[in-house]
């Protein structure tokens, strides 16, 4: 009885991993997470100055396997690259200097205090086949004329377009306002609410492809916040905003989809975002 036991369980099938997240030393100090239905990207050491990019890169995908892995390798080691739809999504996401599909960033008269570097350091908290929490600390920079570090905790769970992030600003700051939100392209239809909005948008980046990049669904949820808003032109953006201690974790969901998977219009994907935060 015992054998058969151990072979019961030593036979017993791996669960299958749905979500991922790991550095990226080969691809410039990049950091990527996802799970079967969203993938992103932030940027680190190698790619600052070029420019210093604080926001959260959106890599398109068919829902269903995690393709992250194998784009590296087939950019990197074949030569075929990401920006190219090869069946199961591709790279037409533009971030630029900005907060990109969900980063957040101290708000101060209205203007933007993006990180000076990209994130530095990171920790894995923990990891499984449905789940994994990570940090990724970005060093101190000037904010109006306070010292600023920032501790992004990121939780990435299957069966869901959303992640989870829990921001930790710290400094010699007695209270200050953050903003997490999207950067806004070329916004088709739009969604906004009390702490939660999403927008249906054109492909950011039409250099590659442009007949076939389909649209960008891109949403963010802040439980409490205290404003939803639309910064000025000259910094595109929808945000979430609230009013932190030094320490204090600020809790938000960021979200994104692509026309090519399961939400096909922006109608969709308005109803989806709804029923998560409602």
């Amino acid at each position: 009885m015992a054998a058969a036991v151990l072979c019961i369980a030593a036979c017993s099938p791996k669960e299958e991993q749905k979500v991922m997240a790991r550095y990226v030393p080969e691809r410039f100090d990049d950091f990527v997470w996802e799970n079967e239905y969203v993938c992103y990207r932030a940027y680190g050491k190698a790619l600052e100055g070029n420019p210093t990019a604080p926001g959260f890169d959106v890599w398109c995908k068919v829902p269903g396997k995690l393709v992250a892995n194998e784009r590296y390798h087939l950019e990197l080691d074949e030569g075929i690259s990401y920006h190219i739809d090869h069946g199961n999504g591709k790279d037409c996401y533009k971030v630029a200097v900005s907060l990109g599909g969900g980063a957040s960033s101290p708000l101060v008269n209205g203007k933007l205090c993006y990180p000076a570097t990209n994130w530095r350091s990171y920790e894995i908290l923990s990891e499984g086949p449905k789940k994994v929490v990570f940090v990724l600390h970005y060093p101190e920079w000037d904010v109006n004329g306070h010292k600023v570090a920032l501790d992004k905790k990121i939780t990435v769970e299957s069966g869901t377009y959303f992640c989870k992030a829990e921001d930790i600003y710290k400094g010699d700051f007695e209270t200050m306002t953050i903003a997490a939100g999207i950067f806004e392209h070329e916004a088709e239809a739009e969604y906004i609410g009390e702490g939660r909005f999403a927008l249906w948008e054109k492909a950011s980046d039409t250099s590659i492809e442009p007949e076939v990049e389909g649209r960008i669904g891109v949403a963010l949820y802040m439980p409490g916040a205290e404003k939803t808003m639309r910064l000025a032109a000259n910094q595109p953006h929808v945000v979430c905003t609230k009013t932190v201690r030094p320490g204090e974790s600020l809790t938000y969901y960021f979200a994104s989809c692509w026309s090519k998977g399961e939400m096909t219009n922006s109608a969709d994907w308005f109803a989806y975002v709804k029923g998560f935060t409602e």
